[in-house]
């Protein structure tokens, strides 16, 4: 079986075939990325209009790309699968109207991914991983606990209240003067900085519940930035960085101790699971708890394609022959304990 999968959800361009090979490293066949960070960069974050513009662009060159990389054509693949949401609506359309044409033009099935899905299987992709375990997905649009007993059978267990970890690390970065992406920009200067000279509230964690809140911890950040020098930038990052892992961390305890099942993993995924003190310090909480930990490697983190066409692949093999009704709605919001 193969697989074309196809995301354009926030300003990264991607297009990729995996296949449902039991060789793990033959799976993905290709995993094209056409990134935006240079468009939005100047101005610190993403500009919707824009990218759903450069998604437009840039989408076609993806697909013909991860095809020829594939070694493979249309009539080859079996189905066509898309982001259809969460996401920016813009780039939403691109993706799913993109697919839609694809499938209506080669007589293929149409599968609408949930992003959110996408990102919580990409470990399978990569590894072995049995049912259940715990996901703890943290990127610059969601952050969610949740105990993953199947496919398709998703306990959400806590989530933020306001802000999602990238997001925070991304406006704490500019309010720093550091380049877009904030979260690498932060993780590179926290290198060079005490992560113990300043201290940050941690939010919520009092409350017996998996819940999370950012927002406290970026009003802190701007407060202590407004009275220090660039002289303070590393270690503000650094601290800053350390209050957030922290405040993950502490919360995911509660999230083991609330698991219904007899979790084996915790699984980490979305960008910033990207960080490489947030993954020493959650496989060092799993070891605690005597469970295995996984996270994708680091260029399946962020947005890619390939999460996309394996979730639809997981989708198949779960419910046999499966596929989307082509007037499926893409849908901007879209949570996780709403995917059936």
């Amino acid at each position: 079986m193969k697989i074309l999968g196809i995301e354009s959800s926030c300003d990264d361009t991607s297009a990729a075939v995996v296949c449902d090979s039991n060789v793990i490293e033959e799976r993905i066949l290709s995993n094209i990325v056409s990134s935006q960070i240079d468009i939005h960069k100047e101005y610190g974050g993403v500009v919707p209009e824009y990218a759903a513009r450069n998604h437009m662009s840039a989408i076609e060159e993806c697909i013909n790309n991860a095809l020829d990389e594939a070694n493979t054509n249309i009539s080859e693949i079996d189905a066509i699968a898309a982001t259809s949401g969460p996401g920016l609506i813009g780039g939403l359309l691109v993706s799913t109207v993109t697919a839609k044409i694809i499938s209506i033009t080669a007589n293929k099935q149409f599968i609408a991914v949930n992003h959110l899905e996408g990102h919580l299987l990409t470990s399978r992709l990569c590894y072995r991983i049995d049912f259940p375990f715990l996901l703890v997905l943290a990127s610059g649009g969601h952050f969610v606990f949740a105990e993953i007993l199947d496919i398709g059978n998703y306990n959400v267990l806590g989530q933020t209240i306001d802000d999602s970890a990238g997001e925070c690390l991304d406006k704490v970065a500019k309010m720093l003067g550091l380049p877009y992406p904030g979260g690498p920009a932060i993780e590179k200067v926290s290198e060079h900085g005490d992560s113990n000279r300043f201290k940050f509230p941690m939010p919520l964690l009092r409350r017996n519940d998996c819940n999370v809140s950012f927002s406290g911890l970026k009003t802190a950040a701007r407060l202590l930035i407004e009275k220090s020098s660039k002289e303070d930038i590393a270690d503000i990052a650094a601290s800053f960085q350390l209050a957030v892992i922290n405040a993950i961390i502490k919360k995911s305890k509660k999230a083991i101790d609330m698991c219904t099942s007899n979790i084996e993993s915790i699984v980490l995924a979305g960008g910033v699971a990207a960080n490489k003190l947030f993954r020493l310090k959650m496989e060092q909480l799993s070891y605690n708890n005597k469970i295995k930990f996984y996270a994708p490697p680091i260029n399946l983190c962020s947005d890619n394609a390939a999460m996309i066409a394996w979730a639809a692949i997981e989708r198949i093999k779960k419910y046999g022959y499966y596929s989307s009704p082509i007037t499926h709605i893409t849908r901007p919001r879209w949570n996780i304990n709403e995917i059936i």
